[in-house]
């Protein structure tokens, strides 16, 4: 039977949601995701769990449009904003964490003034209004983990989703982190992240568990 690959982009729908099903993706010919189907929908915290290697990172790339499957259909509803967990900035680059955030905005050409509120939103939501002028480079991770999350807040996308956004911060950033996430779920967002700490997959409203490359219950 002839597999095939169909990602759907929808645009003015009420309730921003991806909808992937019998995603497979194969590296060098070998499947590392096997007929994996998953859904992130607007309310909702979405973890994405599983051992290294399992294919979560894979599969966050492909809800992100990043990659495109070998096989399965992924359906989106709404715009996307994906928040990795490092970003390569040059140290030698000055970089306010105002301009951080503000890169989020870089699409509403022509709406400087509405960017301005929008900046100012996404850091208040993050508590990091009292940090906009300091250097991104002389954040502590956890903050500069908040500082990404509100570069995507500032989006202004419907669906964020995010790969190990607390990887490797303290127990206290880590907190912070899913409390920041599921006041924006509470805000109507679509949001799912990858993780592997127990408290984070107890927030959550679904859990997408994959063991190599396959989802289990």
């Amino acid at each position: 039977m002839e597999m095939r690959t169909v990602i759907n982009y929808c645009r003015g729908m009420s309730s921003p949601s991806i909808a992937a099903t019998g995603i497979c993706f194969a590296y060098d010919g070998v499947d590392v995701l096997h007929e994996v189907d998953a859904r992130v929908e607007s309310g909702l915290l979405t973890a994405i769990v599983g051992a290294n290697g399992s294919g979560k990172s894979t599969l966050v790339e492909i809800l992100a449009g990043v990659r495109a499957p070998r096989a399965g259909t992924v359906d989106r509803e709404g715009d996307l904003a994906l928040v990795v967990q490092r970003v390569r900035v040059s140290e030698t680059l000055p970089l306010t964490v105002r301009e951080a955030v503000a890169m989020g905005t870089w699409r509403r050409r022509g709406r400087r003034r509405d960017a301005r509120r929008v900046v100012d939103d996404a850091l208040e939501r993050v508590d990091l209004a009292a940090y906009a002028r300091r250097s991104f480079h002389a954040l502590s991770g956890g903050q500069r983990q908040r500082a990404l999350i509100a570069q995507g807040i500032a989006q202004e996308a419907d669906i964020m989703i995010l790969d190990e956004p607390a990887a490797g911060l303290d127990a206290d950033s880590r907190e912070r982190v899913r409390d920041i996430l599921a006041r924006e779920a509470g805000r109507g967002r679509a949001i799912a992240w990858v993780t592997h700490d127990d408290a984070d997959i107890a927030r959550a409203d679904r859990v997408v568990r994959l063991v190599e490359g396959r989802r289990v219950a």
